[in-house]
């Protein structure tokens, strides 16, 4: 679930992440925890959708143009927004609406901002998501892998900036989502309750603390977690410069189709995710490692539901990789990814040691350059090395 945040936190184009899980698991206060761990943006003062006066291609319309004049823009500086989403929300509250009449009588598009205007550049947070309306989950979808919000009526468009971390928490047992729209969302993650005694005591240890001094408490994580924020931010400005290759692609094109997974988005996600996982980590270019971690995120969900056997058991295969990485078992610079085709061959893959959801690295003070095999500078690896771009920003 860390994971899972943090990947969001550094690109939202990733496409936000789902937490499925039973009552009680923390789901709502991780998510809302992120909030805390987001570095304060600059912002055009005098604009709804909080446009960057940094970069004139994000801008809405307005900004652009009063850019292009040359007008000095005025900017301010805030936290980011963290923004609500009630399950009764309806279409024109999320997305806004358009006067109609006043754009036949007067030729000008007069536009009334919704909750996707709000959110830009901040958190859109949705508890029960799969009680939303099933249109609505559709347009919060569209907007956060788009990064745009496109409002069309009576021939009428209208379109804005709206690029947020989505994270979306519901409880399996109150009703699912359908496939079709469980596949929108970029990540997923499954929480269960722990059930080892000493972590369940730690946390009791912990709520009796908060409790008792909230205060004291959060003063004895804050440097930990302004260490954390400190990475964040350091990846988000090294995440453009991130490259692969086309061995990387190949890797992701055949691992999706051993799985038999349908459609292209995952292929997509994956490359997204590895990109933010190898900025996260302080490096310029993604190893086999990082399309592991993503794929561990990226697919589950995606997975046909019927034959249950294959890729079920081979999804769990991936893991047991991970596990065995995550012990020694295996050789860092040499594990095998058992990706099981209809024929029964495997494709061996090259992978470093990994990290897990429970273990994040402690920051560094600068980001260092990690080599992807032993002896071997990511620049010498296989392949053209391919910058991430516009088209899969």
């Amino acid at each position: 679930m860390k994971r899972g945040l943090i990947l969001n936190a550094i690109n939202p184009l990733i496409g936000g992440v789902l937490i499925r899980g039973e009552r009680g698991t923390a789901k709502s206060t991780a998510a809302r925890a992120l909030a805390a761990l987001l570095p304060a943006i600059e912002v055009v003062a005098d604009c709804p959708y909080s446009c960057d006066p940094q970069r004139p291609e994000a801008m809405c319309d307005s900004c652009a143009e009063r850019y292009a004049r040359g007008e000095k823009l005025p900017v301010s500086s805030r936290a980011i927004r963290i923004i609500d989403l009630p399950v009764s929300a309806t279409e024109d509250r999320v997305v806004g609406t358009l006067d109609i009449e006043s754009a036949i009588k007067t030729g000008q598009k007069r536009f009334e901002p919704g909750v996707l205007a709000t959110a830009n550049r901040g958190m859109l947070y949705v508890d029960e998501v799969n009680l939303l309306d099933d249109h609505v989950v559709d347009v919060l979808l569209d907007s956060a892998a788009m990064g745009v919000n496109v409002v069309e009526r009576e021939g009428i468009s209208f379109s804005h900036p709206a690029q947020f971390i989505l994270v979306g928490t519901m409880n399996p047992e109150e009703g699912e989502l359908r496939p079709q729209l469980l596949d929108r969302f970029g990540l997923c993650v499954l929480i269960s309750s722990i059930a080892d005694p000493e972590a369940r005591k730690e946390i009791l240890i912990r709520r009796i603390k908060y409790e008792k001094d909230p205060v004291a408490f959060y003063q004895s994580w804050h440097a930990e977690e302004q260490q954390l924020a400190q990475r964040i931010a350091r990846a988000r400005d090294l995440l453009y410069r991130v490259s692969y290759t086309d061995d990387d692609l190949a890797a992701i094109a055949q691992l999706t189709a051993d799985l038999g997974v349908d459609g292209h988005r995952g292929d997509i996600v994956i490359l997204k995710a590895s990109v933010a996982h190898a900025a996260f980590e302080g490096r310029d270019a993604i190893s086999h490692r990082d399309i592991l971690l993503a794929a561990e995120l990226a697919l589950p969900h995606r997975l046909k539901k019927h034959p249950l056997q294959h890729s079920e058991a081979r999804m769990e295969q991936l893991r047991e990789e991970l596990r065995g990485l995550e012990a020694g078992a295996v050789e860092p610079e040499a594990a095998l990814i058992q990706e099981m085709s209809a024929a029964g061959k495997k494709k061996e893959l090259s992978g470093d040691e990994l990290e897990t959801d429970q273990r994040v690295p402690v920051p560094q003070s600068t980001p260092t350059e990690q080599s992807n095999d032993e002896g071997t500078p990511s620049s010498a690896r296989s392949g053209t090395p391919i910058p991430i771009g516009d088209p899969l920003k």
